[in-house]
């Protein structure tokens, strides 16, 4: 099914806050959720990424504007809630990245690609983003040699997410609010 991006949204103001409010509490919860799962034993700080896929629908439904004071408000206060510093230091860098990375080939594909295809592309992001931070942290450009198995798991949740994304617009375009 073809999207486009930032539909008419049939909301007047109030109704547009309290779902973007919905959708920053969303993002936490599932944030709150993939903390509880230990995957750190497989692939150390590798993670589902389970909050971007309210990001990604996002992307779709409302403007840059408004897609980033979500993923703003949704790293903070997910930081705050059950993270540190450095947490949050890794996680914005990677959302905005990811973020940036998304909307744009949204813009420029034209279609092309798949909510599949730019979740893949924003997980991949969302790791190089983490990684570039931390290689300013430790001051040694070595830590990019894990980027590679990154990148798998990248790829691997940007699937996932990209899917679970896919029937959410689905869901979202028969509510009344979205054309």
């Amino acid at each position: 099914m073809k999207y486009r991006i930032n539909p008419i949204c049939n909301m007047s103001k109030t109704q547009k806050m309290i779902f973007i409010a919905l959708l920053v509490a969303q993002a936490i919860v599932l944030n709150v959720i993939e903390r509880m799962i230990p995957l750190n034993f497989t692939i150390p700080g590798a993670k589902l990424g389970l909050a971007n896929i309210i990001t990604l629908t996002c992307i779709y439904l409302f403007s840059f504007k408004e897609t980033l004071a979500i993923i703003i408000l949704r790293t903070v206060l997910g930081s705050l809630l059950a993270g540190s510093l450095s947490s949050f230091l890794y996680s914005i860098s990677g959302a905005l990245l990811s973020f940036i990375v998304m909307y744009f080939l949204i813009l420029i594909s034209k279609e092309k690609i798949s909510t599949i295809g730019i979740s893949v592309f924003g997980g991949v992001f969302h790791n190089i983003g983490q990684l570039t931070v931390a290689m300013i942290i430790i001051e040694n450009a070595n830590i990019f040699y894990y980027l590679p198995i990154l990148m798998i798991t990248g790829v691997a949740t940007g699937v996932a997410v990209g899917i679970c994304t896919k029937y959410l617009l689905v869901y979202l375009r028969r509510l009344k609010y979205f054309n």
